[in-house]
């Protein structure tokens, strides 16, 4: 199979299109964040489905730990098929979706604004559906993603969300640290994962690991191992896998623990050594942990809010790589399309 992958190329337009993105939607950030901090909301909902819902629960950490306000993820069929109004005055509502297109993440969105929550869309289409039915809409123009599997728009989704959460809560460091992404993106993009290549060639079946803004990332992979390696990848929190599904955790069982120097870093290198004395092969972002888990290659020297994010990247870079090795065509994953329109 070709190197050329729409996938691939996509992986290797990140750098520029989010220097583009934070370049010219810098007013429409600005504006969205001057609402924010007019209403000075006490809830924030988020509303999205497969990848564009792991973005949002990467914001959900960020906007936790950084403003302080809860966010709480709303299934868009509360408004779509059960009707059913929510009280949200006082709140902020982001709809997330790359095509922004789907009639049920729409009507979610159309639904929050009527019952009074402040709302902002983040897609890739600013003439888009559900842009048209916000208060604000943040367009990624990230240029059409033409493999199935997301990309490019996820990472620009998420570079959205921490741009406005910067400028709502006018927070310096995570302003520098969003300016700083795209040199960032560009070095991780060389992350040399093959050690974990080699263990999933054949692998059927694996484990990924993380632990805040990470364990949205650990969910993004997950999926992605699902879509175009055809292997049957779950996420957990490095905490939660010790509640139960480490009970088959067996000789050889491959693990992926993602990991940034922050405050959850012990606790994820407890774990990873943990499940490796109970035989697994263990690969870790991040340092610290004691042979026999397997170091992975990361970007240093980055803000932790912001470093699961460039880890994705890596990440996208091996896991393309991986399904063709295992000859498979990452462009187009079995029985799925571009755009899944639900209600």
């Amino acid at each position: 199979m070709s190197d050329e992958t729409h996938m691939r190329a996509e992986i290797s337009q990140i750098p520029q299109i989010t220097t583009h993105f934070l370049s010219e939607s810098a007013q429409a950030v600005a504006e969205a964040a001057q609402a924010l901090r007019g209403r000075n909301p006490g809830l924030v909902v988020t509303v999205a489905r497969g990848s564009s819902d792991h973005a949002a629960t990467y914001l959900k950490y960020a906007i936790e730990l950084i403003s302080g306000t809860p966010v709480a993820s709303v299934g868009p069929s509360i408004a779509s098929i059960y009707r059913r109004q929510l009280r949200l005055d006082g709140a902020a509502c982001f709809g997330i979706s790359q095509s922004g297109q789907s009639p049920d993440i729409v009507e979610m969105m159309r639904s929050a604004r009527q019952g009074g929550a402040l709302t902002v869309a983040v897609t890739n289409y600013g003439d888009s559906p559900m842009a048209s039915a916000c208060h604000h809409a943040l367009p990624l123009e990230a240029g059409v993603e033409r493999s199935v599997a997301a990309t490019k728009t996820f990472v620009i989704s998420v570079v959205a969300g921490l741009a406005l959460l910067a400028e709502w809560q006018e927070d310096d460091g995570l302003r520098d640290a969003v300016r700083a992404l795209p040199e960032q993106f560009a070095l991780a993009l060389n992350c040399d994962w093959s050690p974990l290549s080699d263990r999933l060639a054949d692998a059927s079946a694996l484990y990924v690991l993380g632990r805040g803004p990470g364990f949205a990332i650990s969910s993004e992979a997950a999926l992605k191992f699902k879509e175009t390696c055809g292997i049957h990848a779950e996420s957990y929190s490095a905490a939660e896998v010790l509640h139960g599904p480490a009970a088959i955790v067996r000789a050889h069982f491959p693990v992926l623990a993602l990991g940034v120097e922050d405050a959850a870093l012990p606790q994820i290198v407890a774990t990873a050594e943990r499940l490796a004395s109970q035989g697994a092969d263990v690969f870790l972002t991040g340092d610290g942990a004691a042979a026999p888990v397997t170091a992975l290659e990361s970007v240093q020297g980055v803000h932790p809010l912001t470093a699961p994010l460039v880890q994705a990247v890596s990440f996208y870079m091996f896991v393309e790589a991986l399904a063709r090795r295992r000859g498979l065509n990452p462009d187009e994953p079995p029985h799925l399309r571009k755009v899944t329109e639900t209600v």
